[in-house]
């Protein structure tokens, strides 16, 4: 499993600024919801990503060259439409998600639709692109549901509205505490073309209506079709 790279402590701290206090209204379900999770928390309750993450924060070579600094092949920045997922049978469109006004992240209406935060990197472009979607949703068995099964080498294929297929291999699934979100590794900048998949997991709590933990898959990109 890749190990993702600590930054700097001030890069860190401003990170974690950046993403303080996300999505707690995803982890709420709607009033007519049933007993049972029906909103599966796409995001972690306690980050908010306001600023971008990504290209404008990699420092250029003594060059002025910011490729010297950066690995393997980047795209230009192209919003993401459809997303497959092939080990999970996944062949779902792209929506962007934006913040509410409360500054917390916009979530997919629906159980199937994956959403783009876009904010982060376009997939494919230098930085993590951030894509999130719902385990389950009013009771239907939402997309993500399936993530903790990918392996490291599974492929993540995103279409780009530019034609270009980003094809991206998964480097690492990992399940994390809610209250112990990697915030930095997820949308800190990067020196390659990156992406995370992002759903609830773990046991549900009656008590909160929450799940308790957070999926987080780590991607690179690796290749692209048209």
């Amino acid at each position: 499993m890749r190990r993702i790279r600590r930054r700097s402590t001030v890069i860190a701290a401003m990170m974690l600024a950046a993403v303080t206090g996300l999505a707690a209204f995803v982890l709420a379900r709607p009033d007519d919801a049933p007993a049972r999770p029906s909103q599966g928390a796409a995001l972690p309750s306690t980050a908010t990503p306001s600023t971008p993450s990504t290209a404008t924060a990699v420092p250029t070579g003594a060059a002025g060259d910011p490729a010297a600094l950066t690995s393997g092949e980047l795209l230009p920045t192209s919003e993401p439409t459809r997303l497959e997922i092939p080990r999970l049978r996944v062949d779902v469109p792209v929506v962007g998600l934006g913040l509410q006004t409360d500054g917390t992240m916009q979530v997919p209406d629906d159980a199937h639709t994956v959403g783009w935060y876009t904010r982060a990197s376009t997939p494919g472009s230098l930085g993590p692109a951030v894509l999130a979607g719902h385990v389950d949703y009013q009771g239907a068995k939402g997309t993500f549901a399936g993530l903790t099964r990918l392996r490291d080498g599974d492929e993540v294929r995103v279409t780009r509205t530019d034609g270009i297929t980003a094809v991206f291999t998964v480097n690492a699934t990992t399940r994390y505490p809610k209250n112990e979100f990697p915030s930095e590794a997820v949308y800190g900048p990067i020196d390659h073309a990156g992406l995370r998949l992002i759903t609830c997991g773990g046991d549900f709590n009656s008590r909160t209506g929450h799940y308790e933990d957070n999926i987080v898959v780590f991607a690179t990109l690796h290749s692209t079709t048209r």
